[in-house]
């Protein structure tokens, strides 16, 4: 069966958020009086969603949890965007795509309204068939029912998807869901955990994903 969706992974795989979501969760511990994290230490601590972020960040004191991702996230709604980029290739990537045909739809663990956010300012002229952030309704990944979903929005079965990411979280996902599942080494994660977590390809740079994805 050809592929006639992609679907992507944002942050750490379309655009490098790390700075923004390490200030703003810091400024949270900070807040709370509790210690802060290198900025690569957010590397792992990512990928699974708000709630994840903010029990890993406060480490033990996991009564404070709640109070840190409220701050967390009043704060990085407003400052998503002050340092974060697309990775280089990304906006190609993302034309070529639509030229040939192929879908391109963006699921994310990043709440919803930060998702479309992020994706309206960097990519306003790409005609994203679905861009989905974390919903209150649907699990997180690596649940694949978001994957899911997206398929059958698009008329599509789950093997007419590539799903593209920078984590195990994120190969996790496109396996459980019957995708194909591509890693991308630009972002958070080594190659290792990507193939690891079930990657069918790596790819170095976002034209790589065209040398193959018209032939599947």
């Amino acid at each position: 069966m050809s592929i006639r969706a992609a679907i992507f992974d944002l942050d750490g795989t379309l655009a490098d958020t790390l700075n923004d979501i390490a200030g703003a969760m810091n400024r949270s511990l900070r807040l709370h009086g509790l210690p802060e994290h290198p900025v690569a230490d957010y590397r792992y601590m990512v990928g699974n969603g708000i709630k994840t972020l903010a029990v890993r960040a406060v480490g033990e004191r996991r009564e404070l949890a709640q109070a840190v991702q409220a701050e967390y996230q009043r704060y990085y709604s407003a400052h998503a965007l002050d340092t974060a980029a697309p990775y280089p290739g990304i906006a190609e990537l993302l034309r070529a795509l639509v030229r040939a045909d192929i879908a391109v739809c963006v699921l994310s663990n990043k709440p919803h309204p930060d998702t479309c956010a992020v994706i309206r300012h960097f990519f306003p002229n790409v005609p994203f068939a679905v861009v989905r952030g974390q919903l209150p309704e649907v699990p997180v990944k690596p649940d694949p029912t978001g994957a899911q979903l997206i398929a059958r929005e698009l008329g599509l079965a789950p093997e007419a998807c590539v799903y593209l990411g920078d984590t195990g979280v994120d190969m996790g996902t496109a396996v459980a869901a019957g995708m194909y599942p591509v890693g991308v080494t630009w972002g958070f994660r080594t190659p290792e955990e990507l193939t690891r977590s079930g990657a069918a390809r790596l790819i170095a740079h976002p034209m790589e994903l065209m040398d193959f994805v018209t032939l599947l």
